[in-house]
């Protein structure tokens, strides 16, 4: 029921070309992102849907290209073994998880995903198998051993480590690698615990090449993008991975900065954190992933849910994490406020039921921002990424604010961690006209866009935990237009009894006149 209604409401408004709010506009847009414009959506295919399978995901992929993602990344679809039930411990690289189909289930997944325009990248275990897995048995010999006995990595009991000095063991991971790309058409891989000592840096550097070289084949296409995101690091921890030639890794550093920052309220150590994020990525030939929580931050710490771990933070720190530098990342689930610790043991259902629309509509702004202003785009090479640039603050400890600036384009953030409303001064500014996008007070309303002159020593008056991100320049206006993104409960009922806009925006009736769509049928207000 539901696809077939999001599939009207695309077609109407390609038919109607009528004029949508920019974030829905943006979000809509049937277009591939380049790589830089890009949002990561880290699905646990378990716990997205009731079903808990890749047919149930695959009609909500819609709900998914509203929200602004660009790429899925599928934590691991592998057979569980090792007696936890970890997704990391798989018995066989080359099988699905029943619980969630089949391969031609996988496949169907990501056709729809490339007719949405949107990658699909699966996650790679490279370190390790269970403990039970296939290759104990068939080819014992493919694992590291000590006094003739097999490795449990890290003391992890549930799985085996796997010898890379064997060439055969190699020869058979990338064979693996080309697997998917066969059976699925995949466009990259988020590759688990790359800083294992047990993997060597030499590794990396012929089947990165080897695997991207591979796709670009199978697809008839020199052009092919394939994407490789490594699971650590590199800039601070990892840096014997530096030059492998990893596409993007992980801020891991800035993630616990800010986790450690917590429920604080002054803006010193946010501007001593971002310092600490630019130096090191000063020098690099790849991108960076930043996020505020995914699968282990989330489940596996002491304090888990976005609340328990940023409080009224969770805000504030999201804005910072997505326009500060870098490519977003979002954990499934996230777009509700993040408020279940969700045990991917155990594939816990996510309750699509809450609702947070202050963290939705800020969600989807950002995400829009990021698809089209280049001063918030991400590059591989730090010479070609935006200046991020911290500005001085008077009047108040708790207010940070910093531009990101690529030629004549330029974003302004202004954030109060404070835990009451202020009034604080910024110096640097570019005098002139800019347009509100995001404006913590009213965001949870709905989208708004507001034209305003700026100083260059403005002064802002700011809420509670409060935020604003200003794009420099002139824009059309837009009022406070409400955001809902279709929902389970609402799919299940029957079109005739909900109105939607053209964006696809459940309304519980129009408020002024205008295209509808109501009963499956666009309809005319006056």
């Amino acid at each position: 029921m539901k696809k077939l209604l999001m599939t009207l409401v695309f077609s109407l408004i390609a038919s109607t070309g009528f004029a949508v709010d920019y974030v829905d506009n943006i979000n809509n847009s049937n277009e591939k992102r380049p790589e830089g414009h890009r949002v990561v959506y880290e699905m646990n295919v378990g716990s997205f849907t009731t079903e808990g399978t890749f047919a149930a995901a695959q009609a909500r992929l819609q709900e998914l290209k509203l929200l602004g993602v660009d790429v899925v990344w599928l934590m691991p679809i592998y057979p569980r073994g090792g007696g936890i039930n970890s997704p990391y411990a798989a018995t066989n690289f080359q099988q699905i998880n029943p619980n969630y189909g089949t391969i031609a289930d996988l496949k169907a997944f990501v056709a729809s995903a490339h007719e949405l325009q949107m990658e699909v990248w699966l996650d790679w275990v490279p370190n390790h198998t269970a403990t039970n897995a296939d290759w104990v048995t068939t080819h014992p010999e493919y694992y590291a051993k000590s006094g003739g006995q097999m490795i449990h990595p890290n003391n992890y009991g549930d799985v085996w480590q796997l010898d890379y000095d064997n060439a055969d063991l190699v020869n058979a991971m990338n064979d693996c690698l080309k697997f998917w790309i066969d059976q699925a058409d995949i466009d990259g891989y988020r590759c688990d615990y790359i800083s294992s000592p047990k993997i060597p840096a030499s590794y990396w550097q012929t089947t990165i090449p080897m695997i991207k070289a591979y796709k670009a084949q199978a697809v008839g296409s020199e052009a092919a993008a394939f994407t490789f995101l490594g699971e650590a690091d590199i800039a601070s921890d990892a840096t014997r991975l530096k030059t492998v030639g990893f596409d993007y890794d992980y801020a891991w550093q800035f993630q616990s900065s800010l986790a450690n920052y917590g429920t604080s309220a002054t803006s010193a150590r946010l501007k001593a954190f971002i310092n600490t994020l630019l130096e090191k990525s000063a020098d690099l030939s790849f991108g960076r992933m930043l996020y505020v929580t995914n699968h282990d931050q989330n489940y596996n710490e002491e304090k888990k849910t976005l609340t328990q771990k940023y409080g009224a933070n969770r805000y504030p720190l999201t804005v910072l994490a997505y326009t500060v530098y870098g490519m977003p990342l979002i954990y499934n689930g996230q777009e509700t406020g993040g408020n279940q610790a969700l045990d991917y043991f155990n594939d816990t259902k996510i309750n699509w039921t809450t609702k947070d629309d202050k963290m939705l509509n800020t969600l989807r702004t950002l995400f829009a921002l990021k698809h089209d202003v280049p001063a918030l785009g991400d590059a591989r090479l730090a010479a070609d990424n935006p200046v991020t640039t911290v500005l001085n603050v008077t009047g108040n400890t708790g207010v940070l604010a910093y531009t990101r600036t690529l030629g004549d384009s330029q974003v302004l953030v202004v954030l109060n961690m404070a835990t009451t409303a202020v009034t604080a001064t910024v110096d640097g500014i570019a005098a002139g006209d800019w347009s509100l996008w995001l404006d913590s007070e009213t965001i949870a309303q709905g989208t708004s866009r507001q034209q305003i002159t700026l100083s260059a020593s403005h002064t802002f008056s700011l809420d509670a935990k409060g935020y604003r991100v200003y794009v420099r320049g002139t824009f059309p206006e837009q009022t406070i237009t409400p955001t809902a993104i279709l929902s389970p409960v609402q799919s299940e009922a029957k079109d005739d009894q909900y109105w939607f806009d053209l964006s696809g925006r459940a309304l519980s009736k129009p408020t002024k006149p205008g295209l509808y769509i109501h009963g499956r049928r666009k309809t005319l207000v006056r």
